[in-house]
């Protein structure tokens, strides 16, 4: 069987049976991943600002400068969360922020390397393309030179935050100030190119059409050809609530649990060459997060112990842990709690 098209993987959204598609990309799936090891990882998202001039429309999080609720997190704020994260076993911090106006690379180097001085064990995964991209223009410096600065700190890798969907017609309407599909894809490909890998990410449900989400595929494959620099695809459905998206364009429907897995099976088969897809049970539930390990997901992604979680979620976080080892039990697959890089850490079987 040759590659899949795009024509075809179109057509697969639109006229395939859901349980057919699902069998497709378990069996897929199972060709790459044959141990029927389905991992997790424990880590915590710092959010380290909450300030951000971007704008985006489909953005519940973000404050400007004069807020009163705007905050820049202080070093020992972080190394707090930090330690509760240790304490609970985590491995890796996703870390990433609003687009500060401005915070330039002194800043951020500072940070990255007071936390992988203290913290050496604790894998940094953070800073979208967006934030880079800003951060090389507030700064003066080159996309390249950052990232190879905060690499040099102690950053490992960088999220794929930001991709929405990697059309401009697009992001032209939901997020307007983001940088556009290329640059995004110029960042992630300049990061492989130093020997940063990093995620890839769609957040689907806005305006896009089934042939806008299969471009972004194609994006993805397309670059990840060139470079093999992508560990993982994560989607999610756009969440609406408290956002300016949803006030103007009230007619975006909330996604469907079917659609959300028809259309991770698609990914699944169409990105033949990025080992790992996540489950995304933050936004879609245990439940579909777990059915989406039978459609093609080999990784449950992260415990996520969130930032505004405190002293006393350390149980709720282990129990998170449990769950998704139970998730993955349940289903006759081999829980695994992995780092940032999909080594294994722990076996649960």
């Amino acid at each position: 069987m040759g590659r899949m098209s795009v024509d075809e993987a179109v057509e697969l959204i639109e006229k395939a049976e859901l349980k057919e598609l699902g069998k497709m990309a378990y069996a897929r799936k199972r060709e790459l991943h044959p141990k029927g090891v389905t991992t997790f990882v424990v880590d915590r998202n710092i959010n380290y600002t909450n300030v951000c001039w971007v704008d985006c429309k489909f953005c519940a999080f973000y404050r400007h400068e004069k807020n009163e609720d705007a905050y820049i997190l202080s070093f020992d704020e972080i190394d707090d969360k930090i330690d509760e994260l240790i304490s609970i076993g985590g491995t890796q911090i996703l870390f990433q922020g609003g687009v500060h106006p401005k915070l330039e690379i002194e800043w951020y180097e500072e940070l990255v390397e007071h936390i992988h001085r203290k913290y050496p064990e604790i894998t940094i995964h953070g800073f979208s393309a967006i934030e880079i991209d800003y951060i090389a223009k507030r700064s003066g410096i080159s996309v390249a030179e950052v990232l190879s600065r905060l690499h040099a700190k102690g950053l490992a890798s960088i999220p794929g935050a930001g991709a929405e969907i990697l059309s401009d017609r697009v992001r032209d309407i939901v997020a307007p100030n983001k940088l556009d599909k290329d640059r995004w894809l110029e960042v992630h490909e300049e990061a492989h190119r130093l020997g940063i890998k990093s995620t890839a990410t769609m957040m689907f449900g806005t305006v896009e059409s089934d042939r806008e989400i299969v471009e972004h595929f194609d994006h993805i494959r397309r670059l990840q050809e060139r470079t093999g620099g992508f560990r993982a695809f994560i989607m999610w459905s756009f969440q609406g609530k408290n956002t300016r998206l949803m006030q103007e364009i009230p007619s975006i429907g909330k996604q469907s649990s079917n659609r959300y897995l028809r259309l991770l099976a698609v990914a699944r088969l169409f990105l033949d060459n990025i080992p790992n897809i996540q489950s995304s049970w933050v936004t879609q539930g245990s439940y579909i997060g777990q059915m989406a390990l039978l459609f093609g997901a080999n990784d449950l992604g992260s415990t996520m112990m969130e930032e505004n979680v405190v002293s006393a979620a350390g149980a709720s976080n282990r129990m998170n842990a449990e769950e998704m080892i139970k998730l993955i039990r349940d289903i006759g697959e081999k829980p695994a709690k992995r780092d940032t890089a999909y080594n294994i850490l722990e076996r649960y079987y």
